[in-house]
């Protein structure tokens, strides 16, 4: 009976102190974690011996084999130290279980296109996948391609950070399970361009290559530096693209202390193969921009350099830049100053703490401030986000010339003295998605696991846009160099927990794929 053992509903532990203090020592219990569904830590309470003695009990707590009384208990008198957490839902009957929390193995998450081809301000129209907008036909003075951006996990990676998927049943979370669910999707969105990160090396010459050369496309891949086992692709479609261009780009520098990670980044310059008409080519970049919340010098200088790559790769002869789209996972939420220096084009860091970068960091505690310049002279990329070439300046020569080290000092003061706390680049950047769903203003989310449930994942692309009143993040691209015509929705957080979150039986990643459908007029 119950008084006689422990009782368990869910993760929601409801049992006698000795069997709860039993078992908590016996068993290993690692990290706290975000409930499905809910903003409190830990699905279930995390005890360690260390917190407090064997010896102690909870004041009054319930008696020695009586019967036990459903409650929400959070003790009062523990220390800040002691991570304990019990459910904030209250139980009902016995059985019941928070239906957020209920494991669920079976579901499948609906997703729709939503079309955005009007010259107007009215909404966007919401459509199935087979319904077709008829303003989105295409023509022979436009060439219309897709790109779909997918962080699909590296399997070395999940099994590194098991933690974040205790969720999940143990069959779903093997590679031989996954990577089929994978490409079941990639072959039904059959995107012209994929660009994908998280694709682990051993993975991608085994596997992922050939399956995805069998589909039609032609794939470059970048491994990150050092010991890493994964990388990012860019894959394209043989009968829509030709490729200009292979353009990889390593954040680590050993020259430089600041850049110590082994993040990497790709650039490839694609032309589209258009028989009737002449087209510009166009520039896709992928890149997994490091997580470390607290890091965002870190961040905000990795971005600068495949910006710089970008500058570079997509400048034309008369000085304009030809269309660009950038994917990646940039590990930076919505609104935050990263993300908005990349749609807005300017970002000016005085003061601004480095763990506020990226948006992902709450506390401002212990956090130092961004220096000036972010990055030294000697990484070669300038305050506008180019390489620069470092001049040295004129001397007038004298029977004493200056020597070689002078010289070089005079040029790095020189230099110093043309930066500020203003970031820059040149290009304008829009983002696929809005980030928040315009009839209600609750967030969308690309990735969901045990820990978080966020928006990390964008698609970006070169083009004017001109902002709808009315609702947050509410705006469509009109005209400009990419003229955005559809993308496919995303999902809350209640939406992705009701199919157990992610990874779960339909979809193998923790992250979810971006598409967009794009027009260039020609």
């Amino acid at each position: 009976m119950f008084p006689h053992h422990s009782r368990s509903l869910g993760r929601d532990w409801t049992t006698p102190w000795e069997n709860l203090q039993r078992c908590c020592w016996n068993r290993h219990i690692s990290s706290c974690m975000r409930w499905p569904g809910h903003y409190s830590r830990a699905p279930y309470p995390y005890f360690s011996s260390r917190h407090f003695s064997l010896n102690w009990r909870p004041p009054c707590l319930f008696e020695s084999r009586t019967q036990f009384q459903y409650c929400n208990w959070r003790p009062d008198n523990l220390s800040q130290t002691s991570l304990i957490h019990l459910s904030s839902y209250v139980m009902n009957a016995e059985g019941d279980e928070p239906s957020s929390k209920r494991r669920k193995h079976q579901g499948v998450i609906k997703r729709n296109w939503e079309y955005i081809c009007s010259h107007d301000k009215e909404k966007t129209k919401i459509l199935g996948d087979k319904n077709v907008d008829p303003k989105c036909e295409d023509s022979e003075n436009k060439f219309d391609f897709s790109v779909m951006s997918y962080n699909i996990l590296s399997q070395d990676l999940l099994e590194d950070n098991s933690h974040l998927y205790r969720h999940c049943r143990r069959p779903v979370l093997h590679w031989s399970f996954r990577f089929p669910n994978i490409l079941k999707e990639i072959k039904h969105f059959d995107a012209d361009v994929l660009c994908l990160q998280e694709v682990q090396e051993d993975h991608y010459g085994a596997e992922i290559r050939p399956s995805l050369e069998s589909l039609g496309y032609h794939c470059e891949y970048k491994m990150r530096t050092g010991r890493k086992p994964d990388g990012c692709a860019i894959c394209f479609k043989h009968s829509k693209f030709s490729l200009l261009s292979v353009n990889p780009v390593e954040f680590f520098r050993p020259d430089i202390s600041l850049l110590d990670r082994d993040n990497v980044g790709l650039v490839l310059l694609l032309q589209p193969k258009i028989p009737y008409a002449a087209c510009p080519a166009i520039c896709v970049a992928n890149t997994h921009l490091l997580y470390n919340p607290r890091r965002g010098d870190i961040k905000l200088t990795q971005l600068a350099m495949l910006l710089a790559e970008i500058s570079s790769v997509a400048h034309q002869k008369d000085g304009s830049f030809c269309p660009i789209v950038m994917c990646g996972d940039f590990n930076s939420v919505p609104g935050s100053p990263l993300y908005s220096f990349i749609k807005e084009g300017k970002l000016n860091y005085e003061g601004l703490p480095i763990g506020k970068v990226s948006g992902q960091e709450q506390s401002s505690r212990g956090q130092r401030i961004l220096s000036i310049p972010i990055w030294p002279p000697n990484l070669g990329i300038s305050q506008n986000c180019v390489y620069e070439v470092q001049q040295v300046p004129k001397v007038e020569k004298t029977d004493s010339d200056l020597t070689q080290t002078q010289l070089k000092q005079t040029e790095v003061l020189v230099t110093a003295e043309k930066l500020s706390s203003n970031l820059q680049h040149h290009f304008s950047l829009s983002s696929v998605y809005s980030h928040y769903f315009p009839d209600t203003g609750i967030p969308e989310v690309t990735t969901c696991h045990s820990r978080s449930a966020i928006t990390v994942d964008y698609i970006f692309y070169s083009a004017e846009k001109e902002d709808v009143a009315g609702h947050p993040g509410a705006e469509v691209a009109l005209v400009g160099g990419l003229k955005l015509l559809a993308r496919l929705s995303l999902l809350t957080e209640q939406d992705l927990w009701t199919v157990n979150g992610l990874p779960n039986e339909n979809n193998s990643s923790d992250h979810l794929p971006l598409l967009a459908k794009f027009r260039l007029e020609l």
